[in-house]
């Protein structure tokens, strides 16, 4: 009987490796101090726990697009963040941004011959989503000097891992190119409302995009900035036509966003009261880790935004990562981000503040 050919078509997960310093890190007295995911730990808004409560009689099928109060809500919302005005075709509703951007090169029937650009920084699932589909993949910042148009480029401002933040002119000069040459240009901005020292602008910022989102889209999240991660619930916005070809698509494979989520969604974008205090939390526990990490030699590069530090001690990531296992201190070695993050690695403002204190002490007994 003839073998049949194995249905994976990815690698191996990229967490994998940490196993051996997750174990280590473990065996530490007082316990793990895990810094390595940016998933939330505070609760949620009151107000978005009752919308969902007061949902959940909501039994029929929901609608892919999003109800017209959940659009109107996440369009005001962008108004208010300074983003252009957008209609309800350019705007729709994701479970969660990690499926999008995993899904995305499917959904839009990429695929062999076909190149995809990532930063030379970069969360992994932009590669997955590449593999996925089995296009080419290339990893670049500077997109624009490839000998030929790449079909789609992935930005990432602000960057996970580094927190780095693209200025406006940057943003702007990779819209212009990409518009020029026909080229797809996907912003990932999950990070857009938590910036420390510098603001992030967004793709759609009228100084950046013209007004237009012709050629644009945006993934935006509310796991960050409204401890939403359990709930599922992102964005996709920009380009008109673009959104309404993923929203046939997504409806045709049952790609929903949960009705009683819906209702959340819209009460959290409504609310930014939430959003101003919990800025506040991660503000006070990234200063807190900072100081930590510098005082035990470390470098803090970038940083100026998101929910990570980027660090260093001029030594290889395995290394640093290494010496932080032996206190309990599990961190990410920033070689999973790509060949470029080989001497940093990154670490999480996700932790309790009872752990953040944890972190101090163990670096400095």
């Amino acid at each position: 009987m003839r073998a049949q050919r194995p249905f994976a078509r990815l690698p191996g997960h990229y967490w994998a490796p940490l196993a051996p310093l997750r174990e280590r890190a473990s065996a530490h007295p007082g316990g793990l101090v895990d810094l390595t995911i940016g998933s939330p730990v505070d609760p949620v808004s009151p107000s978005v726990a009752d919308a969902l409560a007061s949902a959940d009689q909501l039994t029929g099928y929901p609608a892919t697009a999003g109800t017209p109060e959940l659009r109107a809500a996440y369009r005001a919302w962008a108004r208010r963040r300074g983003l252009i005005d957008l209609d309800d075709d350019q705007v729709l509703p994701t479970i969660g941004s990690k499926e999008a951007v995993g899904l995305l090169g499917s959904l839009l029937g990429l695929g062999p011959g076909d190149v995809v650009v990532q930063p030379e920084l970069h969360y992994p699932t932009y590669e997955v989503s590449a593999r996925y589909v089995g296009a080419d993949l290339v990893t670049t910042d500077h997109p624009e000097q490839l000998p030929s148009p790449p079909r789609l480029v992935w930005v990432n401002s602000p960057s996970n891992p580094t927190g780095r933040v693209l200025e406006p002119q940057r943003l702007r000069e990779l819209v212009g190119w990409a518009r020029a040459h026909d080229v797809l240009l996907v912003s990932d901005e999950c990070y857009l409302e938590l910036g420390w020292t510098t603001p992030p602008t967004s793709v759609l910022d009228p100084v950046v995009c013209d007004g237009s989102a012709d050629g644009l889209l945006v993934l935006h999240s509310l796991s960050k900035r409204s401890n939403l991660a359990g709930y599922r619930a992102g964005f996709l916005a920009g380009d008109a036509t673009l959104v309404r070809e993923l929203l046939s698509v997504r409806r045709d494979v049952g790609l929903i966003v949960p009705a009683p989520v819906q209702a959340a969604a819209r009460a959290a974008l409504d609310d930014d009261e939430h959003v101003a205090l919990q800025r506040e939390v991660y503000a006070a526990r990234r200063t807190r880790l900072l100081t930590a990490f510098e005082a035990a030699g470390f470098t803090v590069e970038h940083s100026e935004a998101g929910l990570y530090l980027w660090l260093t001690r001029g030594e290889g990531c395995w290394d640093s990562a290494g010496w932080l296992a032996e206190r309990g201190v599990l961190v990410a070695p920033g070689e999973i981000y790509g060949e470029a993050g080989r001497r940093h690695v990154r670490a999480a403002l996700t932790v309790p503040d009872a752990r953040v204190a944890e972190v101090a002490t163990r670096l400095h007994p």
